[in-house]
């Protein structure tokens, strides 16, 4: 596992991880690491890999513009990583891995519990090992308690959290009824919370040269993220409900009418309560004993939207930006992905990006680039690294078998058996 020389250093450089996790929880995890500089190695199934790469339609189209097997979903997050195929089943395999792990800093996995203790492949197997391994676990509901054994998908905890009670559409509104998120969110933050912990115990094992296991639960980050609607709950024994995009402590802070669409207002103090008032025409308002301070909003949220909705109306989303905007008064369109990789902004800040799959001389799959989203993460001395394209299913299997010392017969030999 050692890291390819050409690579660009990162925060995280001499960092190596071993990718045992699929779908999206455990790789958008090791995508962070990878972005953050860390050489990420990640273990696929042969012939098939991980379960995303057929998660389509949508799928990549090759470089004559036509789609091919390989779907999209892949592509979110799993760039930086090198791709091995290794069957863990056979003993060979088992060796493979246990080998790569000695050489790992971290090992990132997202196997039922217990699930690779058959393959010696669990935490008290690879630790005896390697005391300095950083082994993190991420399940839908932890190592221990009732449900320890069951399987977690993001929608089962979105649903079990409370999270789609607050999302949607308020009781008796057309479309009314619990609504999912539109992105499997407590997959992407179980990742951020598990790349964060990692980051933690890489730190502690500089001051005492120790690993630790680290356990991530689906369930416990959706009820983690739950944030001040779950204060809210426990302060008051009250369970919120949902409301659309209004805000349960603030007022005006959701989606207007314009008179081409609609805008989002966010108001979040009476400062900017009286501006948009005063730029709006509507002076009187912020002095109205009913409107005056936000918690008076939020009372008298009944009369006041209605009065917005017909005063947003009389003009374009545009012109109401372009009026808002110096104002400090936040407000902004409500985009589609389209309109949002076109905004200049977005654009300014290079938030798409594209990479080379295939390292010049080397033959392909006929997918030449891959468009992505850059990392959010803005180190001034240490930015994040893109040096690889996620990866085809085994591109890096001759290289990494190589850095563990086999030599190419033995590699065919393996090949052969379809250990790899």
């Amino acid at each position: 596992m050692t890291t390819t020389p050409q690579a660009p250093a990162g925060a995280l450089a001499g960092i190596r991880v071993l990718d045992l996790s699929r779908v999206l929880a455990g790789p958008w995890c090791t995508q962070v690491l990878a972005d953050l500089g860390a050489d990420v190695v990640k273990v696929e199934r042969p012939g098939v890999g991980d379960d995303t790469r057929h998660w389509g339609p949508p799928f990549l189209k090759d470089d004559a513009g036509n789609d091919t097997a390989q779907a999209a979903y892949f592509t979110a997050c799993n760039r930086n990583k090198r791709s091995v195929t290794i069957d863990m089943a056979t003993p060979d395999g088992q060796a493979l891995i246990r080998q790569m792990a000695q050489q790992a800093d971290v090992v990132v996995e997202n196997f039922k519990v217990g699930g690779l203790r058959q393959y010696g492949l669990d935490h008290a197997s690879l630790r005896a090992a390697n005391p300095r391994l950083i082994y993190c676990s991420v399940t839908g509901f932890g190592q221990d308690g009732p449900y320890a054994e069951r399987a977690g998908y993001d929608l089962m905890i979105q649903a079990m959290t409370g999270l789609m009670s607050i999302t949607g559409r308020a009781d008796g509104e057309p479309g009314a009824g619990p609504l999912r998120v539109g992105v499997a969110v407590i997959d992407l933050f179980t990742g951020l919370y598990a790349s964060n912990a990692i980051l933690a115990a890489l730190h502690v094992r500089e001051r005492t040269g120790e690993g630790q296991h680290i356990d991530m639960a689906l369930l416990d980050v959706g009820m983690a993220v739950l944030a001040n609607q779950a204060s809210g709950f426990l302060a008051t024994g009250q369970a919120p409900t949902r409301q659309g995009n209004t805000h349960p402590s603030l007022v005006p802070y959701q989606d207007f009418p314009t008179a081409d669409g609609a805008m989002l207002l966010a108001i979040g103090n009476d400062g900017q309560f009286a501006r948009f008032c005063a730029a709006a025409g509507r002076p009187e308002w912020a002095q109205d004993a009913r409107f005056a301070t936000n918690p008076l909003r939020v009372k008298h949220r009944a009369e006041l939207v209605p009065a917005l909705q017909e005063v947003t109306r009389t003009r374009t989303t545009a012109d109401w930006i372009a009026l808002l905007q110096d104002k400090a008064v936040p407000c902004g369109p409500v985009n589609t992905l389209a309109e949002a990789f076109d905004d200049p902004q977005v654009q300014a800040r290079g938030l798409r990006v594209e990479q080379a799959r295939w390292p010049q001389g080397e033959p392909g799959d006929g997918i030449g680039r891959i468009a992505g989203v850059a990392s959010p993460l803005r180190l001034s001395a240490t930015p994040p690294v893109l040096h690889r394209a996620p990866p085809a299913l085994g591109q890096h299997t001759d290289e990494v078998l190589a850095g563990l010392g086999l030599d190419a017969e033995r590699i065919a030999q393996l090949r052969a058996a379809n250990v790899v």
